[in-house]
């Protein structure tokens, strides 16, 4: 699998999204993608307590630790390479997280534009 370009939304060079907990499609940290990325996990996103227990009612729950998975849980504040579809879907409910453009993969505007990212950027 080798990744996309790493360019941002800014058409800049990709920021890092974070590291603790490692996120990111390859788990470096960074929102790069590939064509075996089916969920596009390109939205570097903070976690709010309102998003996680969105996140978890519609089915995929980020906030209860997973050991094994070696998955730790996220708590509000952490970093995060969300999924572009499950961005929009929060931003259409009322209840995105805040966005880093930055460390947020170009490839996210296939499913997001941009201005709905720039209304949530940190």
């Amino acid at each position: 699998m080798e990744p996309d370009e790493s360019i941002n939304v800014l058409n800049a060079p990709l920021a890092l999204c974070g590291t603790d907990p490692v996120t990111g499609f390859f788990r470096d940290g960074h929102c790069n993608t590939c064509a075996a990325d089916q969920g596009s996990h390109t939205v570097c996103a903070v976690m709010t307590e309102e998003f996680l227990a969105f996140s978890k009612y519609v089915g995929n729950d980020l906030s209860t630790p997973r050991p094994e998975y070696g998955f730790a849980g996220l708590n509000p504040g952490d970093p995060w390479c969300l999924c572009a579809g499950r961005f929009m879907q929060a931003a259409d409910e009322g209840c995105a997280p805040r966005v880093h453009l930055e460390a947020t993969h170009k490839r996210a505007l296939d499913v997001v534009p941009l201005d709905v990212l720039k209304a949530h950027a940190l």
